[in-house]
């Protein structure tokens, strides 16, 4: 089967996904009380949220730039952009968009190694999921559910101790691969090179992402970088988490960032599907099976995070159109280098050829300041 054909096939049935999930949400919803509980919403928390969100945004930004450090220099505004489109991309595509951030940089900035760039992405989701999974863990400790659930409650605690166990084998994992990674890397590439059925080409792309993942991995190792990168962590689901507090008390809930985070860890699991709409229909059930939990009812929990979604996601795809339109990324180009043979290229030959327009504009604004 064709890669291509076999992309659509894929983005079919995830959307088809999408579609019995939200079904499932939404089949037994009073639909006007749900309408009525989003007219009633407070414009202002709202709007303050959006505000926060985009903040949050920015600060991914940032974050990206510092584990870039180490391997690539690379301006703010083009990680902002990148970002940005790449978020959007995920809310149209689904996890399928993920490689648009990575590829958009490079194609951007021709200082940024492409194989920079996706082991970033890399570092990135790690730092994101140990994040939620230590946010969500911490806050069982202290977190006091309604007495009507105290029995489930105790579960979700083991899970939640079950879950920051595991990320702290992970982050043990990642710390002894940076240390030995030159061993790792060799055996590696003996082991890939004594096996004939393996293309070479791969086997040079695995060896090269295993290189530059060692290298991004410095921040484990090194304090004032681990000290940064932890910061802007901290500091993207601070605004997450302020956020999705605000859109709560917007709807009048009288929740308090305990509680916030609670559900955010709901939000987590169902943003795991990797359905298209940002996982729409998962990101739904499971956040509204959280609020459900603390008690809320289901119409105003339904209208929470359909608004919860909308802030999260609607920046970026506003950022996202608006770059497009305005000619930062080139949409014909990005499409060539987002196939899966382009990807694997990009890696192994560690290169792609950055956005001509926006080189020789780089050029001229160069030549007039000389």
């Amino acid at each position: 089967m064709k890669p291509i054909t076999r992309k659509y096939l894929e983005f079919g049935a995830l959307s088809l996904l999408a579609v019995a999930i939200l079904w499932f949400f939404g089949r037994k919803l009073n639909w006007g009380e749900v309408r009525q509980a989003v007219s009633h919403a407070n414009p202002y928390l709202l709007g303050l949220a959006v505000v926060v969100i985009c903040l949050a945004y920015f600060f991914r930004a940032v974050r990206w730039g510092a584990l870039l450090a180490p391997l690539s220099p690379a301006s703010l505004k083009n990680l902002f952009i990148a970002t940005t489109v790449g978020f959007s991309a995920v809310f149209l595509v689904g996890r399928a968009g993920e490689v648009v951030r990575p590829v958009v940089l490079p194609m951007r900035d021709p200082r940024i190694r492409p194989s920079a760039s996706f082991v970033t992405i890399m570092v990135e989701r790690i730092y994101d999921m140990l994040a939620v999974i230590v946010l969500f863990a911490a806050n069982l400790l202290w977190f006091r559910p309604p007495p009507n659930v105290t029995n489930e409650f105790s579960r979700v605690r083991f899970l939640g101790v079950v879950l920051l166990a595991l990320a702290l084998a992970g982050v043990f994992f990642l710390v002894q691969f940076r240390k030995r990674s030159g061993i790792i890397v060799d055996w590696t590439r003996r082991k890939l090179e004594a096996r004939r059925f393996i293309p070479a080409r791969l086997t040079r792309a695995i060896v090269s992402i295993l290189e530059q993942l060692a290298l991004a991995l410095r921040v484990l190792v090194d304090a004032r970088e681990l000290a940064v990168t932890v910061f802007w962590t901290a500091m993207v689901w601070f605004g997450i988490a302020l956020a999705n507090f605000l859109v709560l008390r917007a709807f009048g809930l009288p929740f308090g960032l305990s509680a916030t985070i609670f559900v955010l860890g709901w939000s987590l699991v169902g943003s795991l599907v990797p359905t298209p709409g940002g996982a729409a229909g998962a990101f739904h059930a499971a956040t509204a099976a959280g609020l459900i939990f603390l008690g809320v009812d289901r119409e105003q929990a339904a209208a929470v995070v359909i608004v919860m979604h909308v802030i999260d996601f609607g920046p970026a795809v506003i950022f996202g159109l608006y770059y497009f339109v305005r000619g930062d990324v080139n949409i014909s180009r990005l499409r060539r280098l987002t196939t899966s043979e382009a990807v694997e290229h990009a890696v192994e030959d560690e290169k792609i050829v950055p956005d001509e327009a926006f080189v020789k504009t780089r050029l001229e604004t160069a030549d007039v300041r000389d």
